[in-house]
């Protein structure tokens, strides 16, 4: 019992056992993992090489692309590797260091997702006062906050997660370490790390879910009045995609980490694990950032301007 309490390691079940399954698995994730990796460098680069894109609202995506790329590079990489070798165990540090991360980078997502809506919100509702409102010093401080909070709570859950005796099986039904998997594997009582995440959960997702619905609210209302179609136009194309990416994320993740026992199976938990962790990190360059004019435009400029300065 006290070996089988404190495992060395844990196994990784991942998709299937079928080696073809896990070659597809594989390659599709190498695919995936590999836009988003150049889809967020594309944003990060464009950005600090165009200073026409030196403003609050670039400098919020491209924290957010620095956040995606670390994002998805702490669960899929491992997840190629197993499929492709076979190997599903991994270590009990590399465990808590992948809960840790997970963590961070999940509430990272919603932290600045929420800033980006109340950026958006000053931007279009008081224009004459966004440089006053959204100035350097406010930025700076409102990612600083972000990151300081969620790794606060991100060592506080992952405490909480391997405070806890796993005396039954080292399985873990997910492709990475995942909080409610372990909590099906422990022998301990779990009622406080439950009661945890849904507090936290509750009031984390209470407050970005209403602050972001509001200011939408707020540009919506704003934006009927604008006299122009076009007008109107860009800026429901500026809006709408961050919108629909934080309502994806959002539902997937909550359902991930508060859902009922009743509604939990190997199948669901791969499939809203998928959208939370890795659909995100693709998505945020596609959808949100490719739409716009400014960043397609500043991409297109990238083989020049690093020509020149080689030059």
């Amino acid at each position: 019992m006290a070996n089988q309490s404190s495992p060395t390691e844990f196994l990784l079940m991942g998709f299937s056992d079928d080696r073809d399954a896990q070659i597809l698995h594989s390659v599709l994730f190498l695919f995936i993992y590999l836009t988003a990796l150049v889809g967020n460098f594309l944003i990060i680069t464009a950005v600090v090489l165009d200073h026409y894109l030196h403003s609050p609202m670039y400098f919020f995506l491209t924290n957010l692309s620095f956040l995606d790329i670390c994002y998805i590079t702490t669960t899929v990489p491992k997840s190629i590797a197993i499929s492709l070798t076979n190997n599903k165990f991994i270590s009990f540090a590399g465990c808590v260091t992948q809960i840790f991360l997970v963590v961070t980078f999940v509430g990272g997502e919603l932290a600045l997702l929420t800033i980006m809506a109340y950026d958006r919100y000053i931007a279009i509702c008081h224009p004459l006062k966004y440089r006053l409102i959204m100035n350097w010093n406010v930025c700076i401080q409102m990612v600083a906050a972000s990151w300081i909070i969620n790794l606060i709570h991100a060592v506080l859950q992952t405490s909480f997660t391997f405070r806890l005796d796993f005396c039954g099986s080292n399985m873990i039904g997910q492709y990475f370490c995942d909080m409610p998997q372990l909590q099906k594997n422990s022998c301990s009582d779990t009622k406080v790390n439950q009661v945890l995440i849904f507090l936290i959960g509750l009031s984390v997702d209470s407050f970005c879910f209403t602050l972001i619905f509001a200011s939408y609210g707020y540009i919506f209302s704003a934006v009927l009045k604008i006299p122009s179609v076009q007008g109107r136009y860009k800026a429901f194309s500026t809006c709408t995609p961050h919108l629909t990416i934080f309502s994806l994320f959002i539902i997937t993740a909550v359902f991930s980490y508060m859902r009922p026992k009743a509604l939990s199976s190997p199948s669901v938990d791969l499939v809203s694990a998928v959208l939370y962790t890795v659909l995100p990190p693709v998505l945020n360059p596609v959808i949100y950032s490719f739409r716009n004019k400014d960043i397609q435009a500043a991409v297109w400029k990238i083989p020049k301007k690093i020509k020149k300065s080689i030059a």
